[in-house]
């Protein structure tokens, strides 16, 4: 008895974890596999199933413990089913039984020590009631517990052993026993593939008399159980889902969600398209606007006006743009040269940045004299040693070359004759394995033009 009521235990602790696995597992069907229109008929669906199951037989059932015999003998039994299902949560099946029951130790003194009744067979129809694959989230349930409950026919022919090992038979003309019974039982289908379940199962069978073990004591019907593990296959198309494991809520969701998403896009577009209209109205405002403005005022409409922004009172020609004006031709000379030579000796930066140190602003004074008096253009290069990275080089040397920029242009110097680049420490002109080396390596460089 021990050992039966472990098994019970350990299914009815399967069945909770079935449900939990019920309520956490994830939808992973897409919206063409397993979607199904609401209210679309049965032909949408696969509804007939066969299912084939093997398990243990016993006498001991949760509802009456020991029965007739005390000590149960649990034996094998096997059996199969066809279903069809009517709703998702609802379906019919036919069930076949077959095994053997087996006990000893009646419950009052009696030469009898065991019983061993052979089930010919038991079919009955039952209702399948599925429970928990109702939910909001999952076209198709994982996991499907259920409950059964019927009624049928079993047939079944008990066989008594005595103390001195005699086998009596119940009846003597040694014909079968047909009684009516109810069977109940709950479980659980374990979808392994689209058409593929693993059913686990219990199921108590209520008898319509007390003699199924051959004996009767107590005046109270028996009842036996039968613990099972089996396969269901689900019949027809396979690209139709189960209807047993179809969720009609969360279809009717997925319909609502697909035409609330249409309606959205088709808002959008609508958005989008009125969107374009305004721009092209915008844009031909514009167009119109732009054959009598003349924004530079040099005299030509901007439709034909190749250079838009022309300063005030500058001469143009006919499509806006300034007429040449002469070119006066300057030349460095060798007074210029000298003054930026003495401008690169003076040039001193704070060490380590890109601040330039106070005596050498006179020097760099007049560059800038020479800049704004003869529109030279000019090009500083700045340059570092090889102490540091090559990034911060890099970064050092230019910001020095942008320092000495923009002290010519507080001078007067137009900014867009004058570059600044860095070359950080790429360009050497003395060995940086020297203090004196690197500091030649470490310069701004001008090139007047």
């Amino acid at each position: 008895m021990n050992s039966t009521f472990k098994k019970t235990a350990l299914l009815a602790a399967t069945l909770f974890a079935g449900s939990q696995l019920m309520a956490q597992s994830t939808d992973t069907t897409t919206y063409t596999k397993d979607y199904v229109q609401p209210f679309s008929d049965g032909s949408a669906f696969r509804n007939w199933s066969i299912g084939l199951n093997g398990g243990m037989l016993s006498p001991w059932t949760p509802f009456r413990g020991k029965q007739d015999f005390v000590t149960p003998n649990e034996q094998w039994g096997y059996g199969g089913y066809i279903k069809y299902q009517i709703l998702p949560a609802l379906g019919f099946q036919a069930d076949f039984l077959k095994g053997h029951l087996q006990g000893t130790t009646p419950q009052q003194p009696s030469n009898l020590v065991r019983y061993r009744t052979d089930i010919k067979y038991a079919v009955d129809l039952s209702a399948n009631i599925t429970l928990a694959n109702i939910n909001w989230r999952h076209n198709q349930g994982l996991i499907q517990p259920y409950l059964t409950v019927g009624g049928g026919s079993i047939a079944y022919a008990p066989k008594l052993s005595t103390n001195d090992g005699r086998r009596v038979q119940y009846n003597s003309d040694g014909r079968n026993i047909n009684q009516f019974y109810i069977p109940v039982g709950a479980g659980l289908k374990i979808g392994l593939s689209r058409g593929i379940n693993l059913d686990l199962g219990y199921q108590v069978n209520f008898m319509d008399g007390d003699n199924i073990d051959g004996y009767t004591y107590g005046g109270r019907n028996d009842q036996f159980s039968y613990a099972h593990a089996g396969l269901e296959f689900a019949l027809g198309k396979s690209s139709k889902p189960q209807l047993a494991n179809h969720n009609p809520v969360s279809s009717m969701r997925t319909e609502y969600l697909s035409k609330t998403n249409a309606l959205s896009n088709e808002l959008a577009q609508q958005r989008m398209m009125n969107e374009q209209l305004r721009n092209d109205l915008n844009t031909t405002n514009a167009n119109l606007a732009r054959l009598t403005t003349d924004t530079d005022g040099d005299g030509v409409f901007d439709l034909n006006d190749k250079c838009p922004n022309t300063p005030t009172g500058v001469k143009v020609d006919g499509s806006g743009c300034p007429l040449p004006t002469p070119v006066t031709k300057v030349y460095v000379t060798e007074e210029d040269k000298r003054v930026v030579r003495e401008a690169i000796q003076n040039l001193e930066f704070d060490f380590g940045k890109a601040t330039i140190k106070e005596r050498s602003l006179s020097s760099l004074d007049r560059v800038a004299d020479i800049l704004t008096s003869k529109n030279f253009s000019l090009k500083l290069a700045g340059h570092t040693d090889n102490v540091g990275s090559a990034e911060g080089n890099l970064k050092l040397s230019k910001e020095r070359a942008e320092s000495v920029k923009q002290y010519l242009v507080s001078k007067g110097a137009n900014p867009s004759r004058i570059e600044a680049t860095g070359y950080g420490k790429t360009q050497p002109i003395a060995s940086n394995a020297t203090e004196a080396g690197r500091q030649k390596n470490r310069r701004v460089e001008f090139t007047l033009y």
